[in-house]
């Protein structure tokens, strides 16, 4: 199997302005990791463990796949 990353998204950002506006810090806060954290998933210079994604997931009350997902390529 090739080492080629998975072209992995997420909706990080839309989710924190449907929520009242959440800012980055209390994302951080919610999930126990640094605001600098949140900027990186964000513009998707980092993907989070699995128990970070379902961490960020339930702090907006949704399934994992409503949070990351896989691109299709053309984005």
């Amino acid at each position: 199997m090739s080492k080629q990353k998975l072209p992995i998204r997420n909706n990080v950002r839309r989710l924190r302005f449907n929520q009242d506006e959440m800012t980055q810090q209390q994302l951080a806060d919610l999930c126990n990791i640094s605001r600098q954290t949140v900027v990186a998933i964000e513009k998707d210079r980092y993907s989070p463990s699995l128990e970070l994604a379902f961490k960020i997931a339930l702090a907006f009350g949704k399934d994992i796949q409503d949070v990351f997902y896989l691109s299709d390529g053309t984005a």
